[in-house]
């Protein structure tokens, strides 16, 4: 969790250092252009939430995302990662869970109600990569992901985009009520 703070500690940083260098220079990255489509690719990061977080600490992975346009504050996005969630080494415990291994593929649309600031809203299929391994019966389970976000101009056609969003999925074990895959996120993408 230290290491979480002190990498959103140095993203924050970087971020106001590149909103202050170069935002009076540079358009929005919410104005389309020709073409349109946007692309970035991220590292994610997140702290589970409910009974995930008694067994897992954090959870750490990658993504890419498509930002097609529809309007000129309106995109759809499609989104393809991985993500791995960390098992808690338990005291005394004989044997300790398994990691969990996720392939996430969501869909869904981010409107700028302001310039730079988004709100985006995913759902689509996690797909457990280790099923055997976390005893789980289900190989897919649906997803979907809120988010709200800011989006810092790098110059040209290029940003950086911070993102934190709440993910949660439906269950990896039918007859377990406590296994889903529930936590709080942050995305930070380099987008061109």
């Amino acid at each position: 969790m230290k290491s979480t703070l002190k990498i959103s500690a140095l993203v924050l940083a970087l971020a106001g250092f590149t909103l202050g260098a170069k935002a009076q220079t540079t358009p929005t990255p919410t104005t389309t252009t020709s073409g349109g489509v946007r692309y970035s690719i991220g590292v994610d990061a997140g702290i589970p939430t409910g009974k995930l977080s008694d067994n897992y600490n954090w959870n750490l992975g990658g993504s890419v995302q498509a930002d097609i346009p529809v309007a000129s504050k309106l995109f759809i996005t499609i989104n393809a990662g991985y993500d791995n969630i960390f098992a808690k080494n338990v005291a005394g415990a004989t044997v300790s869970p398994a990691d969990i291994h996720l392939l996430p593929a969501k869909a869904g649309l981010k409107y700028f109600p302001v310039s730079n600031f988004y709100i985006q809203g995913e759902a689509g299929a996690a797909f457990v990569l280790n099923k055997t391994a976390i005893n789980a019966d289900n190989s897919t389970a649906f997803i979907y992901a809120p988010q709200v976000g800011y989006q810092f101009p790098l110059g040209g056609k290029n940003f950086l985009d911070a993102g934190v969003r709440y993910e949660a999925s439906t269950k990896l074990v039918s007859t377990n009520s406590d296994s889903k895959v529930n936590f709080l996120g942050l995305r930070v993408a380099y987008g061109f």
